[in-house]
């Protein structure tokens, strides 16, 4: 879920920096923006974290 969760917010902040590289003003301010992507990398570690966990559950219940 954490990862799915950081892929649509990495995928709105691209979004973002494509409308506004195209010319057209941006949807969000550069707080925002900062806050999708910060919000995303929090999304991903949390992702990584769960994952790491998980197999090392998967190791202590194979012994």
């Amino acid at each position: 879920m954490a990862f799915i969760l950081a892929l649509l917010l990495l995928a709105a902040f691209t979004a973002n920096v494509v409308i506004g590289a195209i010319g057209d003003a941006p949807f969000v301010s550069n707080v925002t923006e900062m806050i999708v992507l910060l919000s995303a990398a929090i999304a991903f570690s949390v992702g990584i974290l769960q994952r790491e966990a998980r197999e090392q559950q998967d190791v202590e219940n194979q012994k």
